[in-house]
């Protein structure tokens, strides 16, 4: 089928029917961008029907952000390219300001949001860039914008600063702004929302008010075009997906009638084996470090010990504190308490800082990827090199020859894409930059190395590479520590799970019990909460 004919089949639960012969509310043609010498969009073309929710998927570098950044107006493409909307043509280029006065709104990547303002002036962030309208009544703009939170079930402050929100929040504040844009200014029964991988911050309460708020959008006859990394997340809430692979169309399909494996193939361009760590730890190894009684509110007296070359995965719903054990080890909380055993030493979590932690050979990978993670103005080679600078002294100063070339052998080692030492970390995708900074702790060897949602917004494909450079790290000896809600994660590359609820540990897994449906049974149990078993399906 091509991608400007509208699936002749009725969608079942809820989602729109289709009109054979119907316009599509948004048809991009022949859409090519040449960055430099570098073809990253190779003739796309992608059509998306009124009421639509419309997959668009690809491995890390296919092509799907810069798509979208086009149709934006942030990037022009290259001559030939058309936007039809609704059957009627559009401008290419799009002109600033354009795509949201023809309805079209977006929610980026990075969100949009300036955090040193309120929600409320973020809302109307966008109001004030494109129409200049300054005479704000601020009084009926926060009970509107109260209102709107409460329509979507949004328990959040509007005179909250957002530097003081926690990321999920601050995604759905992002995707209630654009909700709300094109609810305004598409017209009844119109518009497009296109979501760039709006869930990687998401909780999985967050991942279902978001599917909740999509359900509803298209429901008046706007159209979503959802950019994700999550097959499960694009089966579930989409009616058809594209899929792109190296900046072209690699195929589209009905969501329901594709499998799992269906998506991985064409995402990648065959067969993907899944990684699969090793179920059973080994007890001869020494344990490498020991946490007492650590305190990091609202983690409470939690007390572990990890062994040599063992991953563990600690889990658990977001609050319940499992993500907080993490920095309290590295030091970055400092209202944290209890003790860490490692190398022979005990050291007061209340006294340690990251750098000592560093001494003792302790890394660790935040999951803000572009704020406490890595530098997105400075290089590639710069964001890498940080942990072993003075490994590249000379007499001269730094030898920043030596370290292009450390620094390209290792982009060839961890597959980065494109692989330039020079290039700022920002201009990379999410999971090529996640592949950096993997490879800026994993080449310190650390005794403990420690990952918060480490394949956050990757691809299926860079996951398995990820997941096999931890493995090896386990291997030469580092304990490895994943703080993740990733149930599917987890049970791919861990030895061990723990289950946290109200800031205790409350169920340990091991063995053949480390399953994606166990972790996700127990995390639901552990605060009482239960699901139904999932059905098997012929």
């Amino acid at each position: 089928m091509s991608p400007e004919q509208a699936p002749s089949v009725d969608l079942k639960d809820g989602f729109p029917r289709r009109i054979p012969g119907e316009a599509p509310a948004l048809l991009a043609r022949n859409v090519s961008k040449i960055f430099g010498t570098t073809k990253v969009l190779d003739d796309v073309t992608l059509a998306v029907m009124p009421g639509e929710v419309h997959g668009l998927l690809g491995a890390n570098g296919s092509g799907k952000s810069t798509f979208i950044k086009t149709i934006a107006g942030l990037h022009d493409p290259e001559p030939g390219a058309e936007l039809i909307l609704y059957g009627q043509g559009a401008p290419l280029p799009m002109p600033a300001g354009g795509a949201r006065r023809l309805g079209i709104s977006f929610v980026h990547q990075h969100l949009a949001l300036m955090p040193s303002l309120t929600v409320l002036e973020n809302m109307l962030l966008n109001d004030l860039a494109v129409e200049q309208n300054f005479n704000i009544r601020w009084g009926k703009a926060k009970k509107q914008v109260a209102e709107t939170f409460e329509r979507f079930d949004i328990k959040i402050d509007p005179m909250t600063r957002v530097q003081d929100l926690a990321q999920s929040d601050r995604a759905l504040i992002a995707i209630c702004r654009a909700f709300e844009e094109v609810r305004l200014n598409a017209g009844a029964g119109r518009g497009i929302l296109i979501l760039d991988e709006p869930t990687p911050f998401l909780p999985k309460s967050g991942v279902d008010q978001l599917f909740s708020l999509v359900r509803s959008v298209v429901a008046d006859g706007a159209s979503v075009i959802l950019v994700a990394h999550d097959i499960d997340e694009i089966r579930e809430i989409t009616d058809r997906a594209t899929i792109l692979r190296d900046g072209k169309l690699a195929g589209t399909v009905v969501s329901e009638q594709a499998s799992h494996e269906d998506f991985i193939e064409l995402i990648v361009g065959e067969k993907v084996t899944m990684f699969q760590s090793a179920r059973t730890p080994d007890h001869s190894k020494p344990i490498a470090a020991s946490v007492r009684k650590l305190r990091a509110s609202p983690a409470e007296n939690v007390s572990f010990d990890i062994r040599e070359g063992e991953i563990l995965g600690l889990t658990g719903l977001i609050g319940s504190g499992f993500d907080r054990v993490p920095e309290a080890i590295f030091g970055a909380q400092k209202d944290s308490d209890g003790t860490l055993e490692i190398g022979g030493q005990s050291f007061a979590l209340n006294a340690m800082s990251p750098g000592k932690a560093m001494g003792q050979g302790v890394a660790f990978l935040p999951a803000d990827r572009l704020g406490r993670a890595g530098i997105g103005t400075l290089s590639i080679a710069e964001n890498m090199i940080l942990p072993v600078m003075g490994d590249f002294r000379n007499l001269l100063g730094i030898d920043w020859g030596k370290i292009n070339t450390h620094v390209f052998d290792m982009g060839r080692k961890y597959d980065i894409r494109p692989n330039r030492p020079y290039q700022d970390l920002k201009s990379l995708s999410g999971g090529n930059a996640q592949k950096v900074l993997m490879a800026k702790w994993l080449q310190t060897l650390p005794k403990l190395l420690m990952l918060d949602e480490p394949t956050q917004g990757v691809d299926v494909g860079a996951r398995q590479k990820l997941f096999q450079a931890i493995d090896e790290a386990s291997r030469k000896g580092s304990a490895v520590l994943v703080a993740s809600t990733d149930a599917e994660q987890l049970a791919q590359i861990c030895h061990r799970v723990l289950v946290f609820a109200k800031g205790q540990i409350v169920t340990e897994l091991t063995g053949a019990d480390i399953t994606k449906d166990n972790i996700s049974q127990e995390t639901l149990r552990a605060h009482g909460t239960q699901t139904e078993p999932k059905q098997e399906v012929a």
